[in-house]
């Protein structure tokens, strides 16, 4: 079928100042674009580092001629001028109700059989993790893979904390950053397909799609991943929400003392 012609329009409308703005913010570094199935709505699931990742992600998607989705809170469709081009763009609102929860998945399958891209971000959140790898995730992305059947794609990306940091109340642009973004294969589920949904099958399947993520980002920071993923249950912090005090103090020092420089290894 393909995105409607009104979303087309007013994402290349979008588009036409978001990506000069990027490209001006941040150098990029794009790799696996090979990877994206084609022909078909996939289901994109990035680590989330920063407040601007969906931008980053959204640009990458879109060059790539993938019009990007997002799950997102349903108290933003009611915002004059934002809700309408949320609506125009079909962004997949998220209500909390049965009945609500039921018309986002129908969204989410009409923009999937669109061929678009569902970005979900397992972790729910930005990460806990101090050194900001995927922390423990929630079960959204694994249910609608597992409802749809659609492919599940890990992103990794890095680099674009540096411009923005987690938490942070403004930007670092100099020296100029680099945004690098790296494609996975699509992650096999095929052992949960047909499986009931129960708790186990899906927290099994989430843990496949961030061991994923996870393996990607450590290729990318040439660094090796922890043993354990994160919990914030298990850190006493809360699971959703802004800014816990423990991160807070962090991230605060981090700010005074200014972000550091791109990772080694990058490509020039």
């Amino acid at each position: 079928m393909g995105e409607p012609r009104g979303s087309r329009a007013m994402f290349a409308f979008l588009a036409s100042w978001v990506r000069p703005a990027m490209n001006a913010m941040m150098s990029k570094e794009w790799q696996g674009q090979e990877r994206l199935p084609r022909g078909t709505g996939i289901i994109v699931c990035p680590n989330h580092v920063t407040e601007i990742d969906p931008i980053v992600v959204a640009h990458f998607l879109y060059n790539q001629d993938i019009m990007p989705h997002f799950m997102a809170k349903a108290s933003l469709f009611k915002v004059p001028v934002i809700g309408s081009i949320l609506r125009i763009i079909r962004q997949v609102p998220v209500e909390r109700s049965s009945a609500g929860a039921n018309r986002s998945l129908e969204a989410a399958r009409d923009a999937l059989a669109d061929g678009g891209g569902i970005i979900i971000y397992p972790e729910g959140t930005l990460t806990r993790d101090p050194d900001m790898w995927p922390m423990k995730g929630r079960t959204g992305a694994a249910r609608l893979a597992l409802q749809t059947g659609a492919p599940v794609v890990p992103i990794a990306q890095w680099g674009a904390h540096e411009f923005f940091p987690r938490y942070a109340k403004r930007f670092y642009p100099f020296p100029r950053k680099r945004s690098r973004l790296l494609v996975g294969d699509p992650v096999d589920l095929s052992e949960f397909r047909g499986a009931p949904l129960t708790r186990t099958t899906l927290d099994a399947a989430t843990d496949r799609i961030l061991d994923a993520i996870t393996e990607l980002l450590a290729e990318l920071r040439g660094e090796q991943a922890p043993a354990e993923r994160w919990n914030p249950a298990l850190q006493q912090q809360e699971r959703l929400g802004r800014e816990p005090r423990d991160v807070e103090s962090r991230e605060s020092r981090t700010r005074e003392q200014g972000p550091g420089e791109a990772q080694p290894g990058a490509k020039p």
